[in-house]
């Protein structure tokens, strides 16, 4: 019996032995499988059902928030006086994003068009679109500027054409004609004389180009052959550079179209991408670790350098002529307007420019961009593109609408383009890179304990039974010898 027992505990042990070996092997095997998934799931492929369609209709909300700065004192400004704002708003857009066109190409790319359509929320705004404010006319302010070197004669004769059209240097409208448009005798008189100076041939406004338009012709790399590049725009319209900005690396197109990234991502990888929209590529760095939802993910932020100029951060020497650091000009590629990208509030910018204008208080938490990425997959948890647009505004000798306006980097509105995972893709997104990889490192170590705590007991056991073994075979032999003794005495 105690035999039976021992080569049962062997049994065991044997088994014990295999969970183990099971156990390890898992724990090589495992990120082997996981990756093999993710690279499976993660290429632009219409068989890949989730991240195909996650690619071609953004699944999550995605909302773009838009603050104006309102002038509370523009007939100062005009005498040189420090312009006041506050800040009005959100105004907060439903953004609807749908890629069209869409091409496979043979050399592992794909080409498509990006539309985006617009819609207002008024329960997540501070305000209706008939809430009026007064900012800057870019029409007058911004073309005084782009004149400014025309023969005087030439700037009279445009301050005499903006009496004309009764276009002041100031503008008093609702939040609905200053975002997608208003009627304008001075817009209709330039589209006819002088085509193509303008941005728009219809309504002008801030965003008229933006709703119910696209984002250009991307190429990108679907990552069937290289899953490192998938994601990466291989040309814009056309173009594998751009001709916007003085220097080559300027004028690179760099990393994805913004939106996706590639996986297997580091603390040392960073996240270009290019935006038609700043006319430029831009490059965000790691942050900090951090967690949405149980789901791990890198945060990524813009470095100070990304619209330093080219005194402090010679790379950037391209993109000017500059001003101070935290501005980009976009003049170049922005039909010649004195426009400028900041940060909101000018944050990460230099202090001087908070002297010139009254009513800015920039924080890291309300006016910093960021993107939280799944390092694993390269997909996008929780982002927030903040931006800021401004006007250079000056006197302008001629022009008489500009006054003694002293020099001044005016901000007009800044807007915050956010969205996160959430809902069922969320849930799914969770399943499969949370719970499902959780659950197997638990196979794997669960494998392993249970092995090795099998082992210990079926070899105490077997220990155990081969002594009983050893004591009753003792026990029989002694007996067997006293009954011999006993025999022969008879």
């Amino acid at each position: 019996m105690a035999t039976h027992k021992a080569k049962v505990a062997v049994g065991f042990i044997v088994c014990g032995v295999l969970m183990v070996f099971f156990g390890v092997v898992l724990t090589f095997v495992r990120p082997i499988i996981i990756d093999d998934q993710v690279v499976k799931n993660t290429v632009i492929d219409p068989k890949n059902s989730m991240s195909y369609t996650m690619w071609k209709d953004v699944p999550v909300p995605f909302f773009m928030s838009v603050y104006f700065f309102n002038v509370l004192n523009p007939q100062e400004v005009l005498i040189g006086e420090k312009p006041m704002v506050e800040q009005k708003g959100p105004f907060v857009y439903r953004k609807r994003i749908q890629k069209d066109n869409i091409t496979f190409h043979d050399n592992g790319t794909v080409s498509y068009r990006e539309y985006r359509t617009f819609y207002f929320e008024p329960t997540m705004s501070s305000g209706n679109e008939s809430e009026v404010v007064t900012i800057p006319n870019m029409l007058v302010l911004g073309a005084a500027g782009m004149m400014e070197k025309l023969p005087y004669a030439v700037r009279l004769m445009i301050s005499a054409t903006f009496k004309t059209f009764k276009e002041g240097p100031f503008l008093t409208k609702t939040v609905g004609e200053l975002m997608w448009g208003y009627d304008s005798g001075l817009v209709d008189f330039l589209n006819k004389w002088l085509p193509g100076m303008l941005p728009t041939k219809g309504k002008f406004g801030l965003f008229a180009e933006f709703n119910n338009s696209n984002t250009g012709l991307f190429t990108i790399f679907t990552g069937k052959d290289d899953i490192r590049k998938i994601h990466q725009v291989d040309s814009w319209n056309g173009l594998t550079e751009l001709n916007y900005w003085k220097t080559p690396q300027c004028n690179m197109i760099n990393g994805t179209a913004g939106q996706m990234w590639a996986p297997f991502m580091t603390r040392e990888s960073t996240l270009p991408f290019y935006s038609p929209d700043a006319c430029r590529s831009m490059e965000l760095v790691y942050q900090r670790d951090g967690k949405m939802q149980g789901i791990p993910l890198f945060r990524y932020v813009a470095p100070k350098t990304l619209f330093a100029n080219g005194t402090d951060y010679a790379p950037n020497a391209g993109f000017c002529p500059c001003r101070q650091s935290g501005l980009l000009n976009v003049s170049s590629c922005r039909h010649n307007s004195p426009v400028f990208i900041s940060h909101p509030h000018f944050y990460n910018a230099d202090p001087v420019l908070l002297d010139f204008v009254q009513g800015l208080n920039p924080t890291e938490e309300e006016h910093g961009l960021f993107i939280d990425i799944h390092p694993l997959t390269g997909v996008p948890l929780n982002v927030s593109i903040r931006l800021q647009l401004n006007l250079f505004m000056k006197t302008v000798s001629g022009i008489t609408e500009t006054g003694k306006i002293a020099d001044v980097v005016m901000p007009m509105i800044w807007f915050q383009e956010s969205g996160y995972l959430d809902g069922p893709v969320l849930s799914t997104f969770h399943t499969n890179l949370v719970v499902l990889p959780a659950v197997m490192e638990f196979m794997q170590y669960g494998f392993i304990a249970l092995g090795v705590a099998t082992i210990i007991i079926a070899s105490l056991l077997h220990h155990k039974f081969k002594a009983s073994y050893k004591e009753w075979a003792q026990g029989d032999q002694d007996k067997k010898e006293k009954c011999g003794i006993n025999n022969a005495e008879k």
